[in-house]
C-alpha cells in the first residue's frame, strides 16, 4: 500500500487580502440578508434561517486570511454587529464567531482549503462548533435556558456546508494575493 503524503511550508501557503470596500461589504451584505430573507415576502422565505450567512462568511475571511489574530477579530466583529441585530444578548454570537474564525484560520494555516470537499467539510464541523460554543456561552455565562436541537443543527450544519461551496467560489472572485 502506497500513500502519497505531499509537505506544504508555510511560505507555499497562499494568504489573500481583499478591498476595503469587499472587507466591510461582503459581512454586511450577509448580516442584512440574514436579518432580511426569512421575513421577506410575508414569511415565505422563512427556510432562509436554516442558512448562516454570516458564519461563511466569517468562515471565509478567516480561511482566505490565514492569520488566528485577524479571523478572531474577524468573527468577533461580525458576530457583535449580528448580535445588535437581534433581541439576544451582545456577544453570543460574538463569542461564537470569534471561536470559529480562530478555528478557521488556523486550520487554514494547516491543509488545503480550496476544493469544494475540503469548504463543505470544514463549514459542517465549524457550524457545529458555532452551536456548541453558543450554547456553552448562553447557558453558561448568561443562564439562559437552551436545548441543543442537535438534529436540527446537523441538517442545518449539511445545507451551510452545501451552501458554502456556491457561496465561496463567488467570495473567491474578491481576493487579492498578498
Amino acid at each position: 500500500m502506497n500513500a502519497a503524503v505531499i509537505y506544504t511550508s508555510r511560505e507555499q501557503i497562499e494568504v489573500h487580502r481583499f478591498t476595503p470596500a469587499a472587507t466591510i461589504g461582503i459581512p454586511l451584505a450577509a448580516i442584512f440578508l440574514q436579518a432580511y430573507l426569512p421575513t421577506a415576502w410575508h414569511g415565505r422565505l422563512h427556510f432562509f434561517s436554516v442558512f448562516d450567512l454570516p458564519l461563511l462568511v466569517t468562515i471565509f475571511f478567516a480561511v482566505a486570511r490565514r492569520n488566528p489574530a485577524s479571523g478572531t477579530i474577524t468573527g468577533a466583529l461580525i458576530g457583535l454587529t449580528q448580535d445588535a441585530l437581534t433581541a439576544n444578548f451582545i456577544g453570543l454570537y460574538g463569542m461564537a464567531k470569534s471561536v470559529v474564525g480562530y478555528a478557521a484560520s488556523s486550520v487554514a494555516a494547516k491543509i488545503d482549503v480550496e476544493n469544494p470537499g475540503s469548504r463543505l467539510i470544514l463549514t459542517f464541523g465549524f457550524y457545529l462548533l458555532q452551536r456548541a460554543a453558543y450554547l456553552l456561552v448562553q447557558r453558561g455565562l448568561v443562564r439562559q435556558p437552551a436545548s441543543p436541537e442537535w438534529m436540527h443543527a446537523l441538517g442545518a450544519a449539511l445545507a451551510n456546508g452545501l451552501l458554502s461551496i456556491v457561496a465561496f467560489a463567488l467570495l473567491d472572485r474578491f481576493k487579492r494575493r498578498s
